[in-house]
């Protein structure tokens, strides 16, 4: 028996699926590149050329698209070289700006996802004053201080990495985990402090919508068995109808609950009917808002926290994990950009409208 042959054929058939699951595994990192790419750059787009979408609180969601698009083009192409190269080959200097802007943009994106929410909570909870506070300047404002903090999560390790610049190129580009108080301070401050915040903010933002639900259904009811009831729906209306412009169209939480304008008085005697209809409707309204939330948070939660548990009990020395592990993990993370523009476009009209309008200037150009 010849047992040379049977060895190269082995390491032949060994080498050939490791190639072939390379190819598979960059063809699918591409993928999904081009998509964040695509649908962040038609959020971009769509806000910058639609007058309507001109508000400060689409300006946070396009500011969120242009931090996940700029993880898309300079964070995950890098990623898939290395990747498929197994091996780092572009020296120190790409290797720490590549991990500098990495760390960055993704601590940005998740710091994004914030003030979006803390954004709608205020909106929510405190309309009529916060409508006069929700300017283009705080807009402005909240991401300044956004990437700020972004900048001061990510930098610290260049100034203990920066000795290595002396040694010879390196084969391996990741995030050392060599100081364990930064590896605490920085997953705190890029993850669980923001997470903390989110889930406080929606939460408190289902409540104040489903408290909304049921003080519109209640007024609603009280304006047909008073003397003024044509008064005191009129008024009840423009309230709800400011109050859900205020929100901003953007707003998932809030956007299923556009008021019509011309809703008519039910007569008294039909009032029995009416109240099982609105509580129906209340509760129809409250299933959704805790679908969208749970959906919102849900994809945020499933796409970094797996990551970020990595960070810390590797850096914390409790376990190691292997490159493969680490790279899903950081691509699960990645993922979320692609999301992003999904969840915070796909239940709004005046963004649907949109992109409908930029697909149609496609196949007409």
């Amino acid at each position: 028996m010849n047992f040379t042959n049977c060895t190269t054929e082995a390491s032949v058939a060994i080498k050939s699926k490791s190639v072939t699951e390379k190819m598979l595994v960059s063809m699918t990192l591409v993928v999904i590149t081009a998509m964040t790419t695509l649908l962040n750059s038609a959020v971009i787009i769509a806000i910058c050329t639609t007058k309507k979408l001109h508000q400060p609180a689409n300006y946070l969601i396009c500011s969120l698209a242009v931090t996940d698009l700029l993880v898309a083009i300079l964070v995950m192409p890098l990623s898939i070289t290395y990747i498929v190269m197994d091996t780092w080959t572009l020296g120190y200097f790409i290797c720490e700006v590549w991990l500098s802007v990495d760390m960055t943009c993704c601590t940005c994106s998740i710091l994004h996802l914030c003030v979006i929410a803390l954004d709608r909570y205020w909106a929510i909870t405190n309309a009529i004053e916060y409508a006069r506070k929700r300017t283009a300047k705080r807009a402005g404002m909240m991401i300044l201080t956004v990437w700020t903090i972004s900048v001061f999560i990510s930098m610290p390790p260049l100034f203990w990495r920066s000795h290595r610049l002396l040694s010879p190129p390196p084969s391996q580009c990741t995030i050392q985990h060599d100081h364990v108080i930064y590896t605490i301070y920085s997953t705190l401050g890029a993850f669980y402090i923001p997470l903390t915040l989110i889930l406080i903010l929606y939460y408190r933002i289902y409540h104040a919508a489903k408290s909304l639900y049921q003080k519109r259904g209640s007024s609603r009811h009280l304006s047909n068995r008073s003397t003024d009831s044509q008064n005191s729906f009129a008024s009840c209306k423009l309230t709800q109808t400011f109050c859900v412009s205020d929100f901003s169209t953007s707003d998932p939480t809030t956007e299923f609950d556009k008021i019509n304008t011309s809703v008519r008085i039910p007569p008294f005697d039909n009032d029995l009917d009416h109240t099982g209809d609105r509580q129906q409707i209340s509760s129809t309204r409250e299933r959704k808002a805790a679908r969208i939330l749970g959906l919102i948070l849900g994809a945020f939660i499933l796409s970094w926290l797996p990551f970020f548990i990595k960070e810390l009990i590797v850096g914390l020395s409790i376990y190691t994990v292997s490159s493969e592990v680490a790279d899903f993990l950081t691509w699960l993370g990645y993922v979320n950009s692609l999301i992003n523009p999904l969840l915070y476009t796909s239940f709004n009209e005046d963004f649907k409208l949109a992109f409908k309008r930029l697909v149609r200037c496609r196949e007409h150009s």
